[in-house]
């Protein structure tokens, strides 16, 4: 019981596999959660309960479950208050030739890209204890543009605009961004509209 309270203090939320590490095979791992000592938050994820749950908890959840995965697109525009949309599934990011998880909850919705797409813009931010992977803004925005026909051409123009009125003098960021999206000529009208 200590083990498993120590491991979830330390990490947030734990995988069953983590918990089988620390030395908890899975029959004590669900009697734990039964006695409620521990949280079934999710399909082979774990918590402590009554942990404080923000509405970024299913980021975490959803990092926690796809270690390889980046924090894109809408979930990423609401993590960094450049949208008043709030999607209902996490939106994620992971390598081309990556595995594709299959996961229940939190739903996710999966973008593919691979090379300096992939691995540029990336920020590391703590959620609950767990290191979530985000998109910086700038690469979001540019991302919005790139995938504008999943998410909506009115989305991406309504998060450039939101991303210019929170940081007004770094426009420059979205370009780069933009050149590392390939989608350099296609934002072009937008920025100097906005310039």
């Amino acid at each position: 019981m200590d083990r498993a309270t120590g491991l979830l203090k330390q990490t947030g939320i734990a995988r069953s596999r983590d918990l089988e590490r620390v030395g908890l095979d899975r029959t004590q791992v669900r009697r734990l959660a039964s006695r409620g000592v521990i949280e079934r938050v999710g399909r082979g994820l774990y918590a402590l309960p009554h942990s404080v749950r923000t509405e970024r908890h299913d980021l975490a959840a959803a990092a926690r479950r796809v270690p390889g995965g980046v924090i894109c697109l809408m979930s990423a525009l609401r993590f960094h208050g450049l949208t008043t949309q709030n999607p209902f599934e996490v939106w994620m990011a992971i390598d081309r030739k990556a595995w594709r998880p299959r996961i229940e909850h939190p739903p996710l919705r999966l973008v593919y890209l691979s090379g300096k797409a992939f691995h540029e813009g990336v920020e590391e931010h703590n959620v609950g204890g767990v290191k979530v992977k985000v998109f910086g803004a700038a690469k979001t925005v540019a991302d919005c543009f790139k995938f504008r026909n999943k998410i909506g051409t009115d989305v991406a123009i309504e998060a450039l605009r939101d991303y210019r009125r929170k940081h007004p003098k770094q426009l420059e960021a979205v370009w780069r961004a933009a050149k590392i999206d390939r989608v350099a000529t296609v934002i072009r009208p937008y920025l100097e509209s906005l310039g």
